[in-house]
């Protein structure tokens, strides 16, 4: 038997109608498809109100390969499955997700590409059979960041993919207390011989998305403070050209005023407009400031990134992935 060990991170909140199914079908796909390695499966709970957590502690009496953790309180989208790889303990890891729309089927090509020397291999979706109009939104979403970034993110990743033990312990390493795992890989991706395979993202098997406007707008307003400056940069370029225009149109309205001076009738039309354009101007870039102050904010205070409330099957301390 292989020596090496391959840990699968699965993050979940709410997943009652998957989790066990989930665990059972990638032991099946380790058992058969890689039976040569070791491996673990590590769920990162996110403080699901389900009874998912209930599912995790009985799988995880019946197979000590499963393993638990149990956050004390929701840490958000992209924070427990950042903690949940650093705890890993394979000389690689895969991530993803537990609602079967990261195709489970994958896992052996995955290692494959592994193999073959490539330390990160990150899954790039070709098309998705969730809802069209998300699928666009994203797509937009995408190609705005990389256009505004000089780290290129990499369109339709979403952390689906396997990470070699040293790409880890670069994470672990970071210290960074709102971690966006999307723009790291695509920042030191290349240092890792990393390489996109494609697949096509089925719809989720059971239960209820979890994301909403207000989560894709966290991770959009994320990778905008973390990996661009076109906010601040806009903001003073179209402070220059909104002083510029206000400027040209104060000269055309004082020399017209000047040559019919008795004629001449603007009313309060001019300033009013003026008024509401540099109003709401102002108002969007200081909620765009407000985002950049708000990331610092975060930095600066240093929380950890989770706390965790309970964990199951890590036997070895000295394999806790710390």
């Amino acid at each position: 038997m292989n020596s090496q060990k391959i840990s699968i991170m699965i993050p979940c909140y709410n997943e009652v109608e998957n989790v066990e199914l989930m665990a059972l079908t990638v032991a099946n796909v380790m058992n058969e498809a890689l039976s040569n390695y070791e491996y673990e499966i590590l769920f990162i709970d996110n403080c699901s109100e389900d009874g998912t957590r209930d599912v995790l502690e009985r799988i995880c009496a019946k197979d000590k390969h499963i393993k638990a953790i149990f956050n004390v309180t929701n840490f958000g989208q992209f924070n427990s499955p950042f903690h949940g790889l650093c705890q890993t303990t394979g000389d690689c890891t895969i991530c993803m997700s537990c609602d079967f729309q990261d195709p489970v089927e994958m896992i052996p090509v995955l290692v494959e590409n592994w193999e073959k020397g490539h330390r990160i291999v990150s899954c790039v979706k070709t098309s998705s059979k969730e809802s069209g109009f998300i699928y666009f939104l994203r797509t937009m979403y995408y190609k705005m960041i990389k256009s505004m970034s000089s780290v290129k993110l990499i369109e339709h990743f979403t952390g689906f993919g396997l990470y070699d033990k040293t790409f880890i312990s670069i994470l672990r390493e970071l210290n960074d207390p709102i971690p966006f795992l999307r723009g790291i890989v695509a920042e030191y991706g290349s240092g890792f011989n990393m390489i996109e395979i494609e697949y096509e993202q089925p719809k989720r098997r059971a239960g209820k998305t979890h994301n909403n406007f207000y989560t894709l707008y966290d991770a959009a307003m994320l990778s905008i403070t973390s990996y661009t400056k076109i906010g601040l940069r806009l903001a003073t370029l179209l402070g220059f050209v909104s002083a510029g225009i206000s400027m040209l149109i104060a000269l055309i309205y004082l020399f017209l005023k000047i040559a019919n001076w008795n004629e001449f009738q603007a009313g309060n039309a001019p300033a009013t407009i003026g008024i509401f354009v540099l109003g709401s101007l102002q108002l969007f870039f200081i909620g765009i400031l407000g985002e950049y102050i708000l990331n610092i904010n975060t930095r600066v205070i240093n929380r950890p990134v989770v706390v965790e409330e309970k964990r199951i099957n890590f036997t070895d301390d000295s394999e806790d992935g710390k």
